[in-house]
């Protein structure tokens, strides 16, 4: 049978390019969750090709992925640059993760082992001795690992793609939130109520902690956003 090889060769190419932009997306996502790319920063295709030691077309498809994402915006004649999220769309991406971090957690808490217990206890150690220490920087390490792992054990794969994605989305507001005076020894026991009850294989109080928890970031959220407004 004869072979369209040029045909073959655009669809290989094709899916080339998909895979490098796939590859430029996630090296960009992080950048941004990091904090070396600001909010409203202009992202400029030759400048991320060189970055990055990719294609243009690479970058282009890697933009459109973000935009996709909630991450990147684009204008007409302006490009890309990184999107702001306001105060109060911080509130509302957080009142979507109470509900979706509360499954995740009361299904972990269903699943979990022993050792994985033992994980957990040891994030949270970890935690109480960075709070001792003033270590605001690595307390927010650990909660963002906490998390993390916490999505992980779920098994709830939907639920956590969606979170990271929105964990993206929001992680300067989640990064100043973490540097605001007192707020590591509020977030503290909540977590540790969060890691007990998954630990007791308590489905309910593993939901219901990490509810609390998160309603905690939603009305310091709402404070901030208050004072915002009075400073204005």
């Amino acid at each position: 049978m004869a072979i369209n090889r040029g045909e073959s060769g655009s669809r290989s190419t094709a899916k080339s390019q998909r895979g490098a932009g796939g590859s430029v997306a996630a090296a960009i996502r992080e950048a941004i969750t990091d904090g070396e790319f600001a909010p409203e920063q202009r992202l400029v295709e030759a400048d991320l090709s060189a970055r990055f030691g990719t294609s243009r077309s690479a970058v282009r498809s890697a933009l459109l992925q973000l935009t996709e994402e909630g991450l990147v915006e684009r204008e007409q004649n302006r490009g890309a640059r990184v999107r702001a999220v306001s105060l109060e769309e911080a509130v509302e991406i957080s009142e979507v993760r109470m509900m979706l971090e509360g499954l995740c957690a009361a299904k972990a808490a269903e699943r979990i082992d022993e050792d994985q217990v033992a994980e957990l206890r040891e994030i949270g150690t970890r935690m109480e001795r960075l709070v001792g220490e003033g270590n605001v920087l690595g307390y927010s390490e650990a909660n963002q690992q906490l998390h993390r792992r916490i999505r992980e054990l779920s098994g709830q794969q939907t639920a956590g793609a969606v979170l990271e994605r929105l964990r993206a989305q929001n992680v300067r507001h989640q990064f100043r939130l973490s540097l605001q005076p007192g707020r590591p020894n509020t977030s503290l026991p909540e977590h540790l109520a969060i890691i007990a009850a998954i630990g007791d294989h308590d489905p309910e109080a593993a939901e219901r902690a990490m509810r609390a928890h998160l309603r905690s970031v939603i009305d310091a959220l709402k404070e901030a956003t208050t004072v915002s407004n009075l400073r204005v």
